[in-house]
């Protein structure tokens, strides 16, 4: 099975530590990705709420530039960017009138038959795979984990097919192994406000701000995401969600990737959180971790 791997636009800007402990955790578990060549914005989050065409020929563009290069699945980090693909391959497959607007943009027909995974997938079968526990070399106990998925992994479910749409485990199953707790939490697929950040920053907080409290409520010391846009709305607007709520949370948001790669011995600084706004190294340190 070749991987091509598709960065997207956030992994190349704002959340250019998501991609170098995606490639470090890609590296360090045997995993060949190839980036796609000349990849472009997947439309995320805009394009489907303008126009339902350029929804799915962006996106398609980018699968069908996969399948030239050989590849018969796309990875994706990015939670917007899995959605809006899986989405596209699902609108191609039911509709043939969408199949022949989209064949004309791109010059050529593309049926949706390169398949998309999330590279928290292609990591948990890694993982079992190559018997994760065996190859840690900073087990990471006494931590307690909060798994967010959000919304785009789990829904719509006939879309993306991920884990339960409800109470998904794989993240939960990735701290298990890495030595950490899973914290058992009623926001684990709750959306965070997503791009109302910009238009409806009241509404964002009011969201987001539910989901650290409710993490923080229940033990958590800190929350793993698997998406660069919940990162943000939960790492970069914590400040303002406190004053907002007038609530004191100060709660480090971890990618998943990060916390698996210090749990293979890479440096925080290797894995980038020292980019994050809540610095997690003084939580780290109070749990006996050497970091």
């Amino acid at each position: 099975m070749k991987l091509a791997f598709y960065p997207g636009c956030a992994l190349e800007s704002s959340a250019k530590e998501y991609k170098d402990s995606t490639l470090l955790v890609a590296r360090s578990l045997g995993l060949q990705m190839e980036e796609i060549p000349d990849w472009i914005c997947c439309g995320a989050t805009a394009a489907h709420m303008s126009d339902e065409v350029l929804a799915v020929v962006l996106p398609a563009y980018d699968l069908l530039e996969a399948k030239r290069m050989g590849a018969d699945t796309v990875v994706a980090s990015c939670a917007a960017c899995y959605s809006r693909m899986r989405s596209a391959n699902f609108e191609l497959k039911r509709d043939p009138e969408m199949a022949g607007k989209v064949a004309e943009a791109l010059g050529e027909p593309y049926e949706g038959d390169v398949d998309v995974r999330h590279f928290l997938e292609i990591v948990s079968e890694a993982a079992e795979e190559q018997d994760l526990k065996a190859r840690l070399k900073t087990p990471l106990a006494g931590l307690k984990i909060a798994s967010y998925y959000g919304c785009l992994l789990v829904r719509p479910a006939e879309v993306t097919g991920f884990d339960d749409r409800e109470d998904p485990q794989m993240l939960d199953r990735l701290v298990d192994l890495v030595g950490a707790e899973p914290v058992d939490w009623r926001y684990k697929v709750e959306c965070c406000g997503a791009s109302l950040a910009f238009s409806r920053p009241d509404i964002a907080d009011k969201m987001s701000g539910d989901i650290l409290q409710d993490a923080k409520e229940a033990g958590a010391d800190l929350v793993m995401v698997a998406c660069p846009l919940c990162h943000s709305n939960l790492d970069l607007r914590q400040s303002d969600i406190e004053k907002r709520l007038g609530a004191d949370l100060e709660i480090p948001i971890l990618y998943f990737t990060q916390v698996l790669g210090l749990a293979l011995g890479a440096s925080p600084r290797a894995l980038g959180m020292h980019k994050h706004m809540i610095n997690p190294l003084p939580l780290l340190r109070r749990r006996g971790l050497k970091v």
